[in-house]
C-alpha cells in the first residue's frame, strides 16, 4: 500500500530478520543424505545473499545522500515551508489510507510467512555433470586432455593424471613458461574453484584464498615457495637456470666458454635466443641473461618471431613467456583447493580404478543400482529404526552393533559427584570427562586446581582431603614469620619482617 521511504526501510528490516530466522530453522533440520545436504547449503547460501543485498540497500537509505529520508521524517512531523502543523499531516495521511481501501475493497492481507516457508522445501538447481555424480567425484577429462597437450615425452593415463595434477612442482620448468601451461593452470584453478563452490557453498572461499595469497607473498620474498625456491627463480622473471646451464656457477664469459659450443647452443635455443656464431659470441649472449630479464634484452638477440625455443623444435612467441610469480601463485592456490577437496580426489581415483576393471554390462548394472539406491535412500531414513536394546546411534544414524556396545562397556554407568552426579556411560567417556568443561567447572567451584593428581577422584570429600594434604606437603599452611609477621615504623607504615629488616639495615627507617 505504501511506498514511502520509511515503509521500505521497515519492510527491508523485516525481510532480513525473517530470512535469519528461516536460516536457523533450516539448519536445525538434519539432512538425510548428501543430496539433501547440498540443497540445504545452497538454500542457506541464497538466503544469505538476499540478506546481504537487502542490507546494502538499507545502508544507502541510512546514508541519505539526497536527504529524502530526512525530508520524509520532517513531513511526518508536520514540518512544512510555512511552519509546523502536526494535525494537518495526520489527517492527510489518514485520507490517503482511506482512499486506498476505497479503491481496493477486496484487498486482503498477504501472509509473507507462506512464501518464506515454501523456501524451506525448495530444491535449488545445481549444475553437475554425469561424471561428477552430484558432487561425489571430479570430472577432469577436459583438463586431462589439455595436460597431455603440453608436449611431454609421452601421454599418461587418466588415473595417473589424478595422482600428479596436484603436484605441479614436479613438472619440468621449461613447460611452465609457455602460454599453453598458463591456460591449463587457469582452467584447472577455475574448475576446482567452481566445483568447491557447488559442493561447499557455505565456505568463504574468497577469504581462504586471500589468506593463501598473503602467505604466498611472504614465501615468495623469502624464496621458499615449493618448486620456486631462491635458487630457481630471480625477481619473478624467467630464470637462467631453467635451461641446461646454471649461470650462478659462472662469474665471467671466459668461464662459461668452458661448457662447450653444443651446450651453449642448447641453452640459447631453450631461451629463444639466437644460437649461431662463435663460442665467444654464444657465451656472451647467454651471459647477458644472468643479470637481465629476457623482456629487457635487445630484440636483436632473439630468433626472429620467437623468444624461446623448446627442445622439440616448437617455437613460443615472446608474449607467451609468462611471469613466474603469477604461475607460482596459481599453483599455490590450486594446491590449497586440492587440500580442501582431498576426500573427493581420493574418491575419484578409487572410482576410476574400479571402473577400469569393470565391463560395460557391469558398469550399466552398477549405475542402475545407484539410481535405485538413491530413490529409496530417503524412504529408508524416514522409517522407524528398530532398537529394542536402546543402543547408541552410530555415524550412519543406525544403532551400533551389540558386540561394540559390550566391548566399550557402554552399559556401565559411572557417576561423578563433582559434576553434579552426572552419569557417564562407558569407561572411555568417564576417563575423558576429567578434561571436559563440566568437571573443570566443578573443580573451580571447590577452589581446587584440576590437575592430574585429581584424576579418577569423583567424590567432593575425597578431593578436598587430597587438596589439604597437598597444601600441607607444599608448606602452604605453615607459619612463615619472614613473610607474615608484621612490623610498624614511626610513621605507621606496615611491613613484613623481611622488608622491615632490610630497610632498617639500610638506615631508611
Amino acid at each position: 500500500m505504501s511506498s514511502t521511504l520509511l515503509e521500505v526501510t521497515r519492510a527491508s528490516h523485516e525481510e532480513a530478520e525473517r530470512l535469519e530466522r528461516l536460516i536457523v530453522k533450516d539448519l536445525q533440520n538434519e539432512p538425510a543424505n548428501n543430496k539433501d545436504r547440498l540443497f540445504q547449503s545452497h538454500r542457506v547460501r541464497n538466503m544469505i545473499e538476499n540478506i546481504i543485498a537487502t542490507t546494502e540497500k538499507l545502508v544507502e537509505v541510512y546514508e541519505d545522500r539526497d536527504n529524502a529520508r530526512k525530508d520524509e521524517i520532517a513531513a511526518l512531523g508536520g514540518q512544512t515551508a510555512t511552519g509546523t502543523n502536526v494535525f494537518s499531516a495526520f489527517y492527510d495521511r489518514l485520507k490517503e489510507i482511506r482512499e486506498y481501501h476505497r479503491r481496493h475493497p477486496a484487498a486482503r492481507v498477504v501472509d509473507a510467512n507462506e512464501d518464506y516457508e515454501a523456501m524451506l522445501k525448495e530444491e535449488p538447481v545445481i549444475e553437475f555433470t554425469g561424471e561428477e555424480a552430484f558432487g561425489k567425484y571430479l570430472d577432469m577429462h577436459e583438463l586431462y586432455n589439455q595436460f597431455n597437450n603440453l608436449k611431454f615425452e609421452k601421454p599418461i593415463e587418466y588415473s595417473t593424471y589424478l595422482d600428479i595434477f596436484s603436484q605441479p612442482h614436479n613438472l619440468p620448468r621449461k613447460v611452465k613458461f609457455t602460454r599453453q601451461y598458463r591456460e591449463y593452470m587457469e582452467n584447472l584453478l577455475e574448475y576446482l574453484f567452481y566445483f568447491f563452490q557447488r559442493t561447499e557453498p557455505l565456505q568463504d572461499l574468497d577469504r581462504i584464498l586471500s589468506k593463501v595469497t598473503t602467505e604466498f607473498e611472504e614465501q615468495w620474498e623469502n624464496g621458499t615457495v615449493q618448486g620456486w625456491e631462491k635458487n630457481a627463480q630471480e625477481n619473478g622473471h624467467v630464470p637462467a637456470d631453467h635451461t641446461v646451464i646454471d649461470l650462478d656457477f659462472y662469474s665471467t664469459v671466459e668461464e662459461l666458454k668452458e661448457v662447450g659450443p653444443e651446450k651453449l647452443k642448447e641453452a640459447l635455443a631453450a631461451l629463444g635466443l639466437k644460437s649461431g656464431g662463435t663460442i665467444q659470441q654464444r657465451a656472451e649472449r647467454l651471459f647477458l641473461t644472468k643479470h637481465t630479464p629476457l623482456e629487457k634484452l635487445d630484440k636483436k638477440h632473439f630468433v626472429k618471431g620467437s623468444c624461446a625455443s623448446e627442445p622439440n623444435g616448437g617455437a613460443v612467441n615472446s608474449k607467451e613467456v609468462v611471469n613466474s610469480k603469477e604461475i607460482a601463485l596459481m599453483e599455490t592456490k590450486m594446491n590449497k583447493l586440492c587440500d580442501l577437496l582431498d576426500e573427493t580426489i581420493v574418491r575419484t581415483k578409487e572410482n576410476i580404478v574400479k571402473k577400469q576393471a569393470l565391463t560395460y554390462d557391469e558398469m550399466e548394472a552398477e549405475r542402475e543400482e545407484e539410481e535405485t539406491q538413491a530413490d529409496t535412500e530417503s524412504d529408508d531414513e524416514e522409517q522407524q529404526i528398530y532398537n529394542p536394546l536402546k543402543l547408541p546411534m552410530g555415524w550412519d544414524g543406525k544403532p551400533i552393533p551389540y558386540w561394540l556396545y559390550k566391548l566399550h562397556g557402554l552399559g556401565q554407568e559411572l557417576k561423578c559427584e563433582i559434576c553434579g552426579n552426572y552419569s557417564y556411560w562407558g569407561r572411555r567417556a568417564f576417563e575423558r570427562h576429567f578434561k571436559e568443561w563440566r568437571h573443570q567447572h566443578g573443580m573451580r567451584c571447590l577452589g581446587i586446581p584440576n590437575t592430574k593428581n585429581f584424576n579418577e577422584i569423583t567424590s567432593i570429600e575425597e578431593a578436598q582431603e587430597l587438596w589439604k594434604r597437598i597444601q600441607a606437603r607444599q608448606g602452604v599452611n605453615k607459619w612463615r614469620p619472614d613473610l607474615e609477621e608484621e612490623y610498624e615504623d614511626k610513621e605507621g607504615n606496615i611491613y613484613n619482617k623481611k622488608t622491615y629488616t632490610d630497610l632498617q639495615r639500610q638506615g631508611l627507617i
